[in-house]
């Protein structure tokens, strides 16, 4: 097995030849991505641009696994072997050591943009460049790109270890191989591969957005309690969470973010986000990752949001 042939087991003595997955963005989806790999057998490079992110997001690693550990998921060997292939880094200096990068930095066109610039600079010329990005274009993404062919869109889903859904999205000059190494990577994880075009919110995060969105305008007009709209939608639909208590896992901030790119994109009146959603996210009440947002949390359960 070469380094181009996917990963090896993790006991597999030529483990220096496993395919080396560069994760940039320590935070919630970071983490779970490299977990994630990890526990595939790939060799892991966590990211962010300072130490105490870095610190923060190894933890974070650590307890999402512990936590896949006491749920019967992973075998606890399993679980310290892939906490053994994961290293960090401070910035982009060691992402030539890739084969695969994913960009799981927060939702802003202007920062993905920077970052891949400084990414495709400095990665191996062969390797695979993928954003995370839950809504924003790819082609726009990779129009500042020499090479803009190189990158396409592998969309996560929080909890990373428990979602078994990714959507793979091509950008208007994604190459065909692109897409093919993306469905592999996405594979060997155990997820189940869905396509979309390169359209705001794709397939997942534009239905999304308008669930959640027009439980906000019931709630804001008085139609129901927020507890009583989140029995409706899991009794009536059959949804295992409510929409407030997903947009609180989720992310208020992200989840504004996404109705934004969904407004700019369609300018369509349905993705306008409802007022109350915006009071909530000018407040600091940002859902789980805050103690606060349609709902409070203690204090224990801080980490849970989005970034």
């Amino acid at each position: 097995m070469t380094d181009l042939e996917g990963p090896s087991s993790p006991s597999d003595p030529r483990a220096s030849l496993r395919k080396r997955v560069f994760v940039v963005g320590a935070g919630l989806m970071g983490t779970g991505i490299a977990a994630q790999s990890a526990l595939a057998g790939y060799a892991v490079t966590l990211e962010d641009v300072n130490p105490e992110l870095v610190g923060r997001g190894l933890d974070r690693v650590k307890k999402t696994l512990d936590h896949a550990v006491r749920r019967g998921k992973v075998a606890p060997d399993a679980k310290e072997t892939a906490v053994q292939s994961i290293d960090t880094a401070i910035g982009l200096r060691r992402v030539d050591t890739a084969q695969i990068v994913v960009e799981a930095a927060p939702e802003s066109l202007d920062l993905k943009r920077g970052l891949f610039r400084e990414i495709e600079a400095a990665a191996d010329p062969q390797a695979l460049l993928a954003s995370n990005t839950s809504s924003l274009p790819i082609t726009s993404i990779a129009s500042v790109l020499q090479d803009p062919g190189r990158l396409v869109g592998i969309h996560f889903f929080n909890p990373v270890l428990q979602m078994e859904l990714v959507e793979v999205i091509p950008g208007h000059r994604t190459r065909p191989e692109v897409v093919q190494a993306a469905e592999k990577f996405a594979r060997d994880l155990g997820k189940t591969v869905v396509h979309s075009t390169d359209s705001p919110g794709f397939v997942t995060t534009r239905a999304l957005g308008v669930l959640v969105n027009e439980a906000a305008w019931m709630l804001s007009e008085g139609v129901s309690t927020r507890e009583e709209i989140d029995t409706a939608y899991k009794l009536g639909f059959h949804h295992p969470m409510g929409p407030f208590e997903l947009a609180d896992l989720v992310g208020l901030d992200t989840l504004l973010s996404i109705l934004d790119v969904l407004w700019d994109g369609f300018r369509d009146p349905k993705y306008r986000a409802c007022p109350l959603l915006r009071r909530l996210v000018e407040a600091g009440k940002l859902g789980r990752k805050s103690g606060e947002g349609f709902y409070s949390y203690p204090p224990r359960e801080g980490l849970a949001g989005a970034s």
